[in-house]
């Protein structure tokens, strides 16, 4: 991995970091191993903690390590590929199901946030800009769609009304949401390690799983240790490799790169954007930003699909957001850095069970922020003996990536593509 992916975020340099977790030491037992700290793996912690079962959590580095850490921290609406696809595979109801699942998502997000007291800048609100007047009417359908599964208050701002809130003459239009958002994700994730662990989960960092058994009785073993467990929760997500080999092939690893600037002063982020929004383009290939709580503009996108990183990111990135915002070509920026997230091949999140004995879930294709932490709440749920609403999940099918030596040219022939459709559409 190069330097651009493992250099230090912004959420590494401003967290409130609670002390480190023990790596796993010899051979313990419990009711359920959950492998994986992120968002999913520590969902399925607090949840199945909370309803008594004895758990033990195994992190490869530190919690929020992987993409539930480093990501831009944006609390998105449904599912990635939108409804139409979901309705391809289950009725028009059961997609109805999995988008009310998907709203639940946020309210546990914030509930947690609440009963938890958990300190991470939460804030509602989010502007989707399209880059292209003859968008319009695309804008005033998606709101339609919303409203029509329940999801109210949404708007659709025209040209003069978007400029009295972004300080930027890119685009020419936005839909706002009021229930999605941004959060810091590391804050959150502390928050959420420290709630698992009162509940009376065992988390152990630093300690990264080199073999698995997802039979009759599960275990994940370490270089110093071995967890034997009734039931195995995988939440591996991008990170998870070729651990699990089942798994292999059925999501895809894309990066993701990010940049802040120095911190602005408040007047001078609040003129960037004014109510304090998240915000993203209409594209296929998203550029995302928003303010941060010390004055900052947190921009990312720019995904790659090839092998081949840039060797001076925050040189690669600063052109897309000076694209955005050019009255920042005088500002220095401060965190540059880049980590994975998982891609299915049709933009559905891939959940199920390798055995009676072991749930998986993965492959959130950018909007893991809220949906990770609802299937790590389901998997719970159906460890638990009430298995209906994560089954509904489990139906939908997924195909397996191509291996070999095609995999990774196939991928980026695939993101050009959607380039040039961006440029042209």
């Amino acid at each position: 991995m190069r330097q651009s992916l493992i250099a230090e975020s912004y959420y590494q340099a401003t967290a409130k970091l609670s002390d480190a977790y023990p790596a796993l030491a010899g051979d313990v037992a419990c009711d359920a191993v959950v492998v994986g700290g992120g968002f999913t793996g520590l969902s399925a912690a607090l949840e199945l903690a909370e309803a008594g079962l004895s758990v033990v959590v195994l992190e490869a580095g530190r919690i929020g390590a992987g993409a539930s850490g480093r990501n831009g921290g944006q609390i998105c609406t449904g599912f990635s590929p939108g409804q139409a696809r979901l309705e391809t595979q289950v009725s028009k109801s059961d997609a109805q199901k999995c988008f009310a699942l998907a709203e639940e998502a946020k309210v546990l997000i914030e509930s947690r946030i609440a009963r938890h007291k958990i300190d991470c800048a939460l804030t509602w609100g989010y502007l989707h800009c399209i880059p292209k007047p003859t968008q319009m009417d695309m804008l005033r359908e998606w709101a339609e769609e919303y409203a029509a599964l329940g999801y109210a208050g949404c708007t659709v701002l025209d040209k003069q009304a978007l400029q009295a809130k972004l300080g930027s003459t890119l685009y020419h239009g936005a839909m706002r949401e009021p229930r999605a958002g941004h959060f810091h994700t590391l804050d959150y994730l502390a928050g959420l390690a420290a709630a698992a662990t009162r509940a009376g989960a065992r988390i152990h960092e630093n300690s990264r799983v080199l073999e698995v058994d997802t039979g009759s009785a599960p275990f994940a073993r370490t270089a110093a240790g071995k967890v034997t467990a009734k039931f195995m929760v995988i939440g591996g997500n991008a990170y998870l490799g070729k651990t699990v080999p089942a798994l292999s092939g059925r999501v895809m690893p894309v990066t993701s790169y990010i940049i802040t600037t120095e911190p602005l002063g408040e007047a001078r982020a609040k003129s960037l954007i004014m109510d304090n929004e998240a915000v993203a383009d209409s594209n296929f290939i998203v550029d995302y930003f928003r303010r941060t709580p010390d004055h900052r503009l947190l921009f990312g996108g720019r995904a790659s699909y090839s092998t081949l990183e840039p060797s001076d990111l925050g040189a690669y990135m600063r052109p897309r957001m000076l694209k955005v915002f050019p009255q920042l070509a005088d500002v220095k920026i401060d965190h540059a850095w880049g980590g994975y997230i998982a891609i299915t091949s049709n933009r559905i999140p891939d959940c199920g069970r390798l055995s009676a004995t072991t749930y998986y879930a993965h492959g959130y294709s950018g909007q893991g922020v809220a949906l990770a932490q609802m299937y790590g709440k389901l998997m719970a749920e159906a460890i638990r003996g009430t298995a209906e609403r994560f089954d509904l999940l489990a139906r939908f099918r997924h195909l397996p990536f191509p291996g070999g030596p095609i995999r990774t040219p196939l991928l980026a022939a695939a993101m050009l593509y959607y380039r040039i459709k961006d440029a042209l559409s």
